[in-house]
């Protein structure tokens, strides 16, 4: 069940970067990323963790035992150390990066930049989400500063 709830995250995950990379910024497509491919990464792990915290379901084999939750280190990392754990912290990823990309698009259409030039911040924003997002708030910040566009 666990891999293929990965499988189905990823995969949606992808294509709404795909979308926002290479489609028109309209709003219907800004609409079909954010309620489509967000939404659903979101109800998917909303789903995933009520199971979770109701006991609903087997989180998985937990590599190092201990009892998985989020009132310490041991806990958190029993929680990551099993499938279910890794693919319910993966969707939370997986959603707020693909909703950080969308906010740094728009912001960055708003101020002009070139498509080109958003690509590394989009494509830093999905490997590794804070530096992509800490990389465009230092470069909008001068911009905004530049233009008199906040």
């Amino acid at each position: 069940m666990w891999e293929g709830l990965f499988g189905f995250t990823n995969g949606l995950a992808v294509i709404g970067w795909l979308m926002l990379a290479f489609l028109p910024r309209k709003p219907l497509t800004h609409s079909a990323i954010l309620f489509l491919v967000v939404g659903l990464l979101c109800l998917v792990y909303a789903v995933s963790f009520a199971l979770f915290l109701s006991g609903s379901v087997d989180i998985g084999q937990q590599a190092g035992g201990g009892t998985p939750g989020f009132g310490s280190i041991e806990q958190v990392r029993a929680l990551f150390l099993s499938d279910g754990g890794v693919v319910i912290g993966w969707t939370h990823y997986l959603a707020f990066d693909l909703f950080t990309g969308l906010w740094i698009a728009r912001d960055a259409d708003a101020k002009d930049f070139s498509r080109i030039a958003q690509l590394p911040f989009l494509a830093a924003t999905f490997m590794a989400g804070p530096v992509g997002l800490l990389s465009w708030l230092v470069v909008r910040e001068r911009s905004a500063r530049k233009t008199g566009r906040g």
